[in-house]
Formats: structure tokens, sequence, C-alpha cells
């Protein structure tokens, strides 16, 4: 019986079978930290839809973002590139003239080559002119903002010349908003938008991108969830985005269609911690976003697809979401883009085959304009030369309002061991000169591709982001 069981075992989660065109589902919000979901130690909210998708699929501890910012993050998570490839850094604001070359292949371009519907609901990020806009790159249909829910002139920090908020269905700017009242709906209306897209094309095969704006600031929820959690505004949003979980939960359900669906839960990047109490909290992991540390790039992630991803598992594998398009490629049997990609097809960790390596050697972190500033291989991390911003030590703000970070920290060469010093705390570099010397030659390697402006190279391989020609 012992043997039999082992047999089927291995059969329901072997991912080399027959491709599929399962349906994809892959919700991505914003500014959540890595201590945020309640089964890695948020205490005051409750998420029992993410309670279940972890019940039935796999949690992953060491899902990395390639870059701790909005946009670079998104341009990783759709195109399978590092984003400084493409020339994407940063956060793409309202004066931008640039965003997303044609010319670059999205997931959703992918999908669509294997006949996927294809929608996004949410916060875009790769450039808000019509030419950067979703249904110029792959998806069939678009509601949602084109970059942060800060970039308004509403933000006390932002300029008060930029425009409105614009709320944009296909092409067509919808509302221009003003107020953090009109704020408060979003989450809600772009869940239900969702949810009608799965209703629509149930038949199948579709893919959902739900890049929910929120937790990012300011906070923003639903008249039904303000003051339904022990937290304040931060744990009522976060009750908020767990029920739009629920919702396209349900929507599976309903139409027939989940187990032939992959569902994927992550966030952008890390917490933007010197909000304080409008902020989420990167656990035991150091700093947050904004920062290559692990509290800056290390992020939530679950992932469900029955038969294939292991229900009730915890995975501590480590990969990013450059991954994410080979991977579906390779389940959906689709050609890789033309243009070269970063990424490698993650299968054997998605579905936790036994003793499956991370997809790749080394994962590299680069920030502000290029500049290279941690690697990942193995259980190694190292962090070159770089400044950043920190929080160390300090509470944040509270009620919307920031403290300062210290700015101009200078963090030297040093080597840490993430297996048991996950926090990044003890330099070991002189005790792994062979780890060193094998790290050093990936920056190396690195800096002749994609270059770093912090030894002002160059590279030979970044690619130019899409431009537009604006008025003055």
């Amino acid at each position: 019986m012992l043997d039999l069981l082992l047999i089927v075992t291995a059969s329901v989660f072997n991912p080399h079978t027959e491709t599929s065109t399962p349906n994809i589902v892959v919700m991505y919000v914003d500014d959540m930290g890595w201590g945020d979901l309640p089964s890695q130690g948020a205490t005051t909210w409750s998420m029992p839809n993410l309670d279940r998708l972890e019940d039935e699929g796999t949690r992953y501890t060491q899902f990395y973002v390639a870059q701790p910012v909005c946009s670079a993050s998104r341009a990783a998570l759709l195109t399978g590139c590092y984003p400084n490839r493409l020339g994407i850094h940063g956060a793409l604001a309202p004066r931008n003239t640039h965003g997303i070359h044609a010319d670059e292949t999205t997931l959703a371009e992918l999908l669509k080559t294997k006949g996927y519907a294809t929608g996004i609901f949410g916060k875009w990020h790769l450039g808000h002119h019509e030419a950067f806009l979703p249904t110029n790159h792959g998806f069939d249909e678009y509601l949602g903002i084109p970059y942060s829910n800060d970039m308004w002139p509403g933000h006390p920090v932002r300029p008060k010349d930029w425009p409105p908020l614009p709320l944009i269905d296909g092409t067509e700017t919808i509302e221009a908003i003003t107020t953090l009242d009109r704020q408060h709906p979003l989450t809600a209306a772009f869940t239900e938008r969702a949810v009608d897209f799965i209703d629509r094309n149930a038949e199948g095969p579709f893919f959902v991108y739900v890049p929910h704006p929120q937790p990012h600031v300011p906070l923003a929820r639903g008249e039904a969830f303000a003051g339904s959690s022990e937290q304040g505004w931060y744990g009522d949003v976060m009750q908020e985005i767990d029920w739009s979980m629920g919702q396209v939960l349900e929507a599976l359900d309903r139409n027939g269609v989940a187990d032939n669906t992959l569902v994927i839960f992550a966030s952008d990047n890390g917490p933007w911690l010197n909000y304080g109490d409008h902020a989420g909290t990167a656990a035991h992991l150091r700093e947050g976003k904004g920062t290559t540390f692990e509290g800056g790039v290390r992020v939530p992630c679950i992932a469900r697809w029955p038969g294939h991803v292991k229900p009730g598992h915890i995975n501590d594998t480590h990969w990013m979401t450059i991954d994410l398009l080979p991977t579906v490629a390779g389940i959906v049997d689709a050609d890789l883009p033309e243009r070269s990609i970063d990424g490698a097809d993650a299968i054997d960790v998605l579905t936790s085959q036994p003793g499956a390596p991370p997809p790749q050697d080394a994962y590299l972190f680069y920030y502000r304009q290029n500049e290279l500033q941690a690697i990942r291989s193995g259980r190694w991390k190292l962090h070159l030369p770089h400044v950043y911003r920190s929080l160390e030590g300090r509470e944040g703000g509270s009620g919307g309002t920031p403290v300062n970070y210290t700015w101009g920290v200078q963090h030297p060469l040093a080597l840490y061991d993430l297996q048991v010093d996950p926090a990044e705390s003890v330099d070991v570099q002189h005790a792994h000169p062979e780890v060193m010397a094998h790290m050093l030659a990936i920056a190396e390697a690195a800096r002749a591709d994609l270059g770093d402006s912090i030894t002002k190279r160059e590279g030979n391989g970044r690619r130019q982001p899409g431009r537009v020609a604006v008025d003055d």
C-alpha cells in the first residue's frame, strides 16, 4: 500500500507531464511586507482567504522581487527580465515620457499566442502614455490607475502641479480622482471587474492580473472594512485585500474552473517602513522597501494549482519574479520571447519537487539608476559597497505621516549566510574566501552585461525603454 501511495503522489505532482492551458490568476499587491501574512507573523488582522490558499497550495518563504520599487518590480514580473535590462528604473511618475518598449514581450502577450483571454485590473506602472498602456501590450481589458496612488497633488510630498490620479478603462480616462474618498472604492472596483472577467471567460483559457494599488499609501479601504481589524487603517486594508482574493476564489469555484487554475499571490516589494502604522512589517528581515536587504526584496508568495502545487506545503527554496514568465511558457508550451530574458523555468520549485534546487545559480539585485547592490547565490548574499536609506532602530510615523529616513548610510562589502542569518547581521566574508571569489566573479559578469553605475560600467546587454514625444 505504501508503494502504491508513493506512485500516486509522484504522478500527481509530476511537472513534466504533457503541457496544458490552465487559467492563470496573479494578484500582486503593493508594499505588503513579508511579515504581513498571518502565517508569517501578523496578529492584528485576519486573512482567512489567504489562509485557505495556503491550505490548498504552497507558501514560498524565499520568493524575491528583482528590485524593491514599483515600476522596476512590475517590469520584471511581466517580462522575465531584470528591469534595468529594459531601461526601467525606480517608479515612473506623471512627468516621465518613457515606459515599456513595444518590442518587449509581456506575459500577457506570450499567453495570447496560446489563445488566452487577458485582463488587468489595478495598478499598471509601466508607462502612462497610451503607447505604454496594457491594452497595447497584450491585455484585452484594463481598468486601473497607471502609476502609484500617491502620485497626485493630494499627497503632501508630491508636486502640486501633478495631475489628478487617472482611472483608466482601456485607454480612456473615465475619472480624474482628486480626493481620498474616491480611492476608497478602488479595491472593490478592481475585484468586481476581475470576477466579471472570469465569469465571461470561464470556458478559458484566461489570464487575470490583479495588481492592487493597496496597501501603498495613502491607505484606502471600502466602507465595509473601516474599523474591521484590531490594527486600524493598515489592518483594514489587508482584510479587504483578503476579501478580494476570496471573491476571486469564489468565482473560480462557481464556474467550476478552480482545479484548472494556477493562482499566485505576491507583493511587489517590502513595506514602506517610515509610514509606521500605515505600513506593514518585514518581520525578522532587515530594512524594507527602497533597500536591497531582505526586507526590501523578499516578499510574501502563495500559489495554488490543484494536482500540481502541493497543498498545505511550505517551500524554502528561493526564486524570483523573473522566473514566472519562462515557467508559464513551459507550462503552456509557448515560445520564449525573441529578445533575451533573465528568468529560468522554475516549475520544479513551483511544484516542490524533492531536492529541486533554485532555478538559477545567482540572482542580482540592482536599485536606483542601475546600481548593482547585492547578489544571492545559494545560501549566500553578497552586498557590494553602496549607499542606502535606513530606519533601523527607529519607529515609523503614524496616521499617514511618515518620519524621515536616515539617508546616505554607507554599506561596505559584506557576505551574509542567509541560512543562519536571514537578518543580514554578521559579515562572514573572511571565513569564506572561495565564496567571495565566486560571488565577485558573478558581480563582474553582471557589470559586463547590465552595467553598474557605482563602478561606472555601461554594460553591453541593456536595452532602451519605449519613449514618446511630448509637447512642452
